[in-house]
């Protein structure tokens, strides 16, 4: 079986009120902890700022909510702005929630890509990548629990995180800036989209450093995935949530910028078109697994754009009693054949 995600970023864009919007961020916990009893993979979310849609500004909030209403499944933060972050506060949160969960959360470390959202939070643009390498470079040194050298003044940061010898920290990015970084430091890479030459790349520094680390590539192609028993009408009903949030995330990204999630659609039979975000039937999504196998991945997207709640439920309950099922069913069989 693929490894299967829920991912969530509790975008809204025709909020209203407070009210409104915290029933969808209890919504997304509920969701996580039906997939926990479902046996899910992960729960995947993200970090933006200075957006007109409430985008998820503070994912490690969420990953604490979600620990806490679950057992099991992981969650990935994918990606988490660090540079916008205070190091010693930053390392102190991480190694709570590693605690919290019992090793069960992934960071993605990452530069980010808009001015608007360093200037939101009073941090140099320009500087981003020196800003980078400090704040990993005190996340290393803070998780050892030994007292160590920050900004000229000694410092040490308890308790020391649930893993050893830290908290899963991987180095995002595209650009070979990035996995210089990654491989100086001895973090695995995390590629921005399927990058086979920049694996390669970053491969060859590590033989250079003299350093440990992994590649986690994503897919040649990424699909955001709704499960309908009638695609057509859901796309109809539905898609409009689906292209405010590929029009949203198409807005911030450069020319040059490479990315597993990228659009350039203007309206929702474009996007459909594209394949990028997909509603499919449950026999399709079925189908979507074989085609992924065991090292691929079923990315859930229940609440994309604003869906409304009760059609993000919707989504979910078709995935686990009609897909998981089948390809657990699969699973089995091939086990004891």
């Amino acid at each position: 079986m693929p490894s299967t995600v829920v991912r969530f970023n509790l975008v809204d864009p025709s909020p209203s009120g407070p009210r409104a919007h915290s029933a969808r961020y209890r919504a997304a916990v509920e969701m996580a902890a039906f997939a926990d009893d479902r046996g899910l993979t992960m729960i995947q979310t993200e970090e933006h700022h200075a957006t007109t849609n409430g985008w998820m500004p503070s994912p490690l909030p969420f990953a604490g909510a979600v620990f806490g209403a679950t057992r099991r499944i992981g969650v990935t933060v994918s990606a988490l702005i660090t540079p916008l972050h205070d190091p010693l506060r930053l390392a102190e949160d991480l190694a709570t929630l590693d605690l919290l969960s019992g090793g069960r959360l992934m960071t993605v470390a990452g530069l980010g890509y808009r001015e608007a959202e360093y200037a939101a939070h009073g941090r140099d643009f320009t500087a981003r990548g020196a800003l980078q390498d400090e704040v990993l470079r005190t996340l290393l040194a803070a998780w050892t629990g030994e007292p160590f050298t920050y900004r000229g003044r000694t410092v040490q940061v308890t308790p020391r995180p649930f893993t050893r010898p830290h908290p899963l920290l991987l180095v995002g990015g595209s650009s070979r800036a990035a996995a210089r970084r990654a491989a100086r430091l001895g973090l695995p890479f995390f590629p921005s989209a399927c990058l086979p030459e920049l694996a390669s790349y970053y491969d060859a520094r590590r033989a250079e450093y003299g350093t440990e680390g992994w590649v986690l590539q994503p897919p040649e192609h990424t699909r955001l995935l709704h499960i309908a028993e009638d695609p057509d009408r859901t796309w109809a009903v539905y898609g409009a949530h689906l292209l405010h949030e590929a029009q949203t995330y198409a807005s911030w990204q450069s020319a040059g910028t490479r990315s597993a999630v990228r659009s350039a659609a203007t309206d929702t039979a474009a996007l459909r078109a594209e394949g990028v975000y997909r509603i499919v039937t449950p026999e399709e999504c079925v189908r979507m697994a074989h085609e992924a196998g065991a090292q691929g991945s079923l990315i859930l997207h229940p609440l994309c754009g604003g869906m409304p709640v009760d059609e993000g439920w919707r989504s979910l309950h078709l995935f686990a009693e009609w897909v998981l099922p089948r390809l657990e069913a699969e699973a089995t069989a091939g086990t004891t054949a």
